[in-house]
């Protein structure tokens, strides 16, 4: 696995051309973002109304896991009362703040919520999904949580085949060394540089695969 210390920052115009080609080709995806966003932010405090909101981002941005079954968003729904103060917690920090002494808790909250974002019903009942929790977790905490899929973990030698909630830690302090990079480069926006930097990370090692599938 990578470690932090060997993850390359990318240069100013790299950075702000790729984030741009995001901005300008993913209206959609963008749309349901800030339908989430407004709804957890709107309902914090309430957890059933706080897992509506989780459930459109989820069942837009991971159709494709979702399409195999249902999640509960009664099971999120607990999941978000149980881990409600530390959420808070979270929801008022910056991944800059992160340190190894999260590693814990951020653990610990990967593995509830792996558990709640499951699949409900059918024949992949129980199929589990890091990419929902990373997405999840974003809109609870979006200065706080990166953002991954599959082609991007991969990318960063964090793949989460195994030990998914440990391969999450890493790719939180690879993040936050990218964020220390490029915090300077789109002072004025209202995107968190965990945003951001997931736009960067699309445009780069998502979109060419997914563009190369149709």
């Amino acid at each position: 696995m990578r470690t932090k210390s060997e993850e390359p920052i990318p240069g100013k115009s790299e950075f702000l051309r790729r984030v741009g080609e995001y901005e300008r080709s993913e209206d959609v995806f963008e749309a349901m973002y800030k339908v989430a966003t407004f709804l957890v932010d709107h309902f914090w405090g309430e957890p059933a109304e706080m897992a509506n909101g989780l459930g459109v981002l989820l069942l837009t941005w991971n159709q494709a896991f979702y399409r195999y079954g249902p999640l509960s968003l009664v099971r999120l729904e607990e999941c978000i009362k149980r881990r409600l103060a530390s959420l808070k917690d979270f929801r008022d920090r910056d991944i800059l703040d992160f340190t190894s002494a999260d590693e814990h808790d951020v653990r610990d909250v990967f593995i509830d919520f792996l558990q709640a974002l499951q699949i409900s019903e059918g024949k992949m009942k129980g199929r589990r999904s890091p990419v929902s929790v990373a997405k999840a977790l974003h809109l609870l905490a979006p200065a706080f949580f990166p953002l991954w899929d599959d082609k991007i973990a991969r990318a960063y030698g964090c793949y989460y085949n195994n030990d998914p909630q440990g391969r999450y830690v890493s790719f939180c302090h690879i993040t936050k060394q990218i964020a220390g990079g490029v915090r300077g480069y789109a002072a004025r926006t209202d995107k968190t540089l965990t945003k951001l930097i997931d736009q960067y990370n699309y445009v780069k090692y998502t979109l060419p695969v997914l563009k190369r599938r149709t």
